[in-house]
Formats: structure tokens, sequence, C-alpha cells
């Protein structure tokens, strides 16, 4: 039988996935949390489709994901089709409208373009997933 820790107790199931990884993605996502917490006000963690996800409001902006068999950590922005900054080191393979930030080892987060990119995302928050001109 299991038991559970205080630390279970409190902790939401977005929270649960972000520190039952294994390292070196534990650290990455932990760092992530801390940034996007510390740079969005009123940022929420929430946790959907199996990954913890921040809200602010009803506006998404960002999810984390953890991919083991590739071995990175993505920061994926839902609205990217409006992003501005830093879109060279923004990955978007094999997706239409997410691109992401994407990490091997905390030591090649460069928290200045992270930064960044977050606040672009908050920005432009209330825009849609396409471009008007993508529509047509």
């Amino acid at each position: 039988m299991r038991y559970l820790n205080a630390i279970d107790i409190d902790m939401n199931p977005a929270e649960h996935y972000i520190y039952n990884q294994p390292e070196p993605y534990k650290g990455i996502l932990m760092h992530l949390q801390m940034m996007i917490e510390t740079t969005l006000p009123g940022v929420e963690l929430k946790f959907k489709w199996n990954i913890p996800c921040f809200y602010i409001g009803k506006s998404p902006i960002c999810y984390l994901n953890a991919n083991h068999k590739k071995k990175f950590v993505d920061i994926a922005f839902w609205n990217s089709a409006h992003l501005t900054k830093h879109l060279n080191v923004l990955v978007s393979e094999n997706r239409k409208v997410v691109r992401s930030l994407r990490y091997t080892t905390l030591e090649e987060i460069d928290n200045d373009i992270l930064v960044d990119v977050l606040q672009d995302a908050y920005s432009i928050r209330k825009n849609g997933f396409y471009k008007q001109k993508d529509l047509l």
C-alpha cells in the first residue's frame, strides 16, 4: 500500500505532472513554471489534456510537455501565428498552429528569450489561433 505524503495531498494534477518527472525534465519544467508564474500577472496553472497548461482568465497562453521519447521539454504557445519575437528559435515541427521553445537541458534555457516570448504571448492572448489571412 502506498502512503501519501503532504506534498501529494496539496499538489494539483499539473504540479504532480511536473514534480514526478525524472531529471532532466523535472528541473526544466520547474524552471519554466517559475519563469511563467513570475513573468505573467494573473496566470493560472491548469491540467488539461494530461499536461500543465497556463491560462489568464479564459485565454490559453502556453503549455508544458515533457517528451521522453525525443528527450526534450516544450513550452508551446497556442496563439503562435501572432507572435513577433524570436521566431527564429520557435519550433513548429509537424504542427499547424502551435510553436514552441524546446529544451533538452536546463542550461540551454535563455531566460531573456523566454521572458520576451512569454510577454509577447501575453500581449496577443486575446487573438485567435489563426491570422485572418490564414483562413482565406
